[in-house]
């Protein structure tokens, strides 16, 4: 992840990426509800669509097909991301709607998508910058995770989706090796964690080790850096006791088999709710802030605040 950025009362900004190892589990609601409850704290939100396959984030929030896109700043010369926001009616919450029109969205070419990641780096205008991704595990999705000082990943209380979970993390740590190895010369090293063969690099430890008997500093810098690679786990629609605590089952998995840490930000209830607000293209903290779905992504937004050192309720003037 990217270094944490200075307190937002100095008014830098935060970027919160939201992936998943699957579709259909809900990314998008979350990203929207987060971005609601957030800007109802009273902080500047801009939400983006980087969903470049299948953009959606519009629909969820209830906002009509825009005329501008994030299409229009990749592709048709539009300088600043500021011109391609839309107004979401929720104050404090901007939107960049997801690309509506290529089949090859998905596929951004190498300048496009550095474009994108240097803008979104700059980007200091707002409180948060919430990024809803992509399903699955292409370099596009990954990078975008890994730019990230909060990467969010959604998973379902099922084996499907734990497994596509776990794939994901994995993934996306060998992706942020990928992005350090000609820094510290190990490209051979990341070969061999990346191998399926018997005997390759399978933990985080085990690539310091194999660094550490060339260089210990160059281990334990790398060691440091790697560190920063943290996942926060969060479990949507949670139906049984047994649902809630699968979060804290995989955070304690991953640091056992594979050494990395993983944080458990909660679960959200399922709730007839959330479905009958996403019907009504609704997010379902404005439709029924009361509800079980409701409450859970408050807690999220509220456990987002406090790892920032932020007060959840709204700002005075």
């Amino acid at each position: 992840m990217v270094a944490g950025a200075p307190g937002l009362g100095g008014h830098s900004r935060r970027i919160i990426a939201v992936g998943g190892g699957k579709g259909g589990i809900g990314k998008s609601m979350v990203s929207a509800n987060l971005g609601v409850a957030l800007a109802q704290s009273g902080k500047r939100v801009l939400l983006v669509d980087a969903d470049l396959g299948g953009a959606n984030l519009h629909t969820c929030l209830g906002v009509g097909q825009p005329e501008v896109t994030l299409s229009d700043f990749l592709r048709k010369g539009k300088a600043k991301l500021e011109e391609v926001m839309v107004p979401t009616g929720v104050p404090g919450l901007d939107l960049i709607a997801g690309a509506q029109d290529s089949l090859d969205a998905a596929n951004l070419k190498y300048a496009q998508k550095q474009k994108l990641l240097r803008t979104l780096l700059a980007q200091q205008s707002v409180d948060y910058l919430i990024l809803d991704l992509g399903a699955g595990t292409s370099f596009n999705t990954l990078d975008f995770f890994l730019l990230a000082d909060h990467g969010v990943l959604v998973v379902l209380p099922e084996p499907t989706s734990v497994e596509n979970a776990y794939r994901f993390v994995k993934a996306a740590f060998f992706r942020k090796l990928q992005q350090v190895e000609e820094q510290y010369g190990i490209e051979d090293v990341v070969e061999r964690a990346m191998s399926t063969r018997e005997g390759a690099l399978r933990t985080l430890h085990d690539v310091v080790a194999q660094v550490r008997k060339r260089d210990a500093v160059k281990a334990e810098r790398l060691s440091l850096e790697l560190g920063q690679f943290h996942v926060r786990l969060v479990v949507n629609q949670a139906r049984t006791d047994a649902d809630l605590k699968v979060g804290a089952a995989m955070v304690s998995a991953w640091k056992k088999f594979f050494g990395i840490d993983m944080d458990d930000l909660g679960a959200i209830r399922y709730d007839d709710e959330a479905w009958r607000a996403v019907r009504k293209r609704r997010p379902v903290l404005m439709e029924r802030p009361e509800s079980l779905a409701s409450q859970g992504l408050q807690r999220l937004a509220a456990r987002i605040l406090a790892i920032d050192g932020l007060p959840s309720g709204p700002s005075t003037p």
